[in-house]
């Protein structure tokens, strides 16, 4: 990235811009009072005509420059309203605070997956999840669901049964409200369980690419599953001792610098640096002391929840969670995420959509391959008809390991 994109070099652009400026109404200045050199008073225009002539045409010039700061462009989206700021709060304080008193119900009780689904339509690929969770135990999970309330989303039958959140709120592409649904959901799982260990941010077009009995193990028990962790850094005479969050942050990105400014320029100083400003997909697996960690921020979120000045460069969910956990406990998070996403062909901030002729064995085999760990665990996007093709290779494909 150019360095006179940076923060750092801001002054001594503005300073080259000024410059500019002068040397372009001096020179309009002797253009107009007859060139300034080869004896007096061969000028057009009087002295305090031209100085007044270079003073007018320097205004708007200067206000294209400073005007920005000053009067900043409009908002593409409302912000956040008081009272659902309110409303998050309230759910944020007693989900924090019921945490620090809360205990397993008993000693010899399992540790549970948390399944977050965040959605503004119908959830066409409940079937393949209703299946996905068949053959696991009901003590072993939970599942969670954000609808947008406007968009009036079914509710389906089976694991997601009675399973809406009641405080969901609308939600806007380009917008905070994604990270919102997100803390609410997160905050929900918290409060409703204190079992749940491992919170999953799945959406509607998202898949499981193996078994529930394969994905319990390999966050919960496998001690291998994190290829880019030293397992023994984890674990104490075969025991695991410490989790992470597999969560990706990438702090290198072609457009990061632009993104960081959809705000405005300074507006994520001084708690945000440029050099602290990250990006990673919105679907993770946190563990629950990062959860925490989420639920109970205040200094970053001030600054994430600002509207944007312009939609091709905001995407507040993909910037606030890697943010916050790399400035907070990057070492515990594995900077990778589980959920498989192609982004060849991207349209409009859209990963790739799979269609139903290319739904296949060979696709779900491809798609768990990673360099990170033993396997993708989810993979998104895939449109509503694909749902009859993968219930056709769930059992003999997808859930066997």
């Amino acid at each position: 990235m150019p360095s006179t994109h940076t923060p750092s070099s801001s002054s001594t652009c503005q300073s080259a811009k000024l410059s500019r400026i002068f040397s372009f109404s001096v020179t309009a200045s002797r253009i107009i009072g007859g060139g300034g050199g080869g004896g007096g008073g061969g000028g057009m225009f009087s002295a305090p005509f031209v100085l007044t002539f270079s003073l007018l045409l320097s205004v708007p010039i200067l206000f294209l420059l400073v005007g920005p700061r000053i009067f900043p462009p409009t908002p593409l989206a409302a912000p956040i309203s008081p009272s659902d700021e309110l409303d998050d709060l309230s759910l944020f304080h007693r989900a924090a605070a019921a945490s620090s008193f809360s205990r397993l119900a008993s000693p010899n009780s399992k540790l549970k997956i948390a399944f977050l689904f965040l959605t503004n339509t119908d959830l066409y690929l409940s079937p393949l999840w209703d299946n996905f969770f068949k053959t696991a135990h009901s003590s072993l999970y939970n599942v969670y669901v954000h609808a947008d309330p406007s968009a009036n989303v079914t509710v389906p039958g089976g694991v997601f049964k009675d399973r809406f959140i009641d405080h969901a709120k609308r939600t806007y592409r380009a917008s905070p409200t994604l990270i919102s649904a997100t803390r609410r959901l997160l905050a929900t799982a918290v409060l409703d369980d204190p079992a749940n260990a491992f919170f999953a941010v799945l959406s509607q077009y998202c898949i499981p690419l193996h078994s529930f009995k394969y994905v319990y193990s390999s966050l919960v028990d496998s001690r291998s599953f994190d290829l880019s962790s030293d397992s023994s850094a984890n674990t104490d005479h075969g025991v695991r001792i410490q989790y992470k969050s597999f969560i990706e942050i990438i702090s290198k990105e072609p457009r990061l610098w632009k993104r960081y400014i959809a705000r405005g320029r300074y507006s994520m100083m001084p708690e945000i640096p440029f050099e602290k400003f990250r990006v990673g997909s919105q679907f993770f697996v946190l563990t629950r002391r990062h959860v925490l960690t989420v639920i109970k921020d205040r200094r970053l979120w001030k600054k994430f929840k600002l509207p944007c000045y312009r939609d091709d460069e905001c995407y507040p969910e993909e910037h606030y969670f890697p943010t916050l956990l790399s400035m907070v406990d990057e070492n515990g998070c594995t900077h990778y995420t589980l959920t498989r996403v192609n982004w060849t062909g991207t349209k409009n901030g859209h990963p790739y959509t799979y269609k139903p002729d290319e739904i296949s064995p060979q696709l779900i085999r491809d798609l768990r391959k990673s360099n990170y760990s033993s396997s993708y665990l989810f993979a998104r996007k895939f449109s509503p008809d694909c749902l009859k093709p993968l219930l056709k290779i769930a059992h003999k494909v997808i859930f066997r390991d």
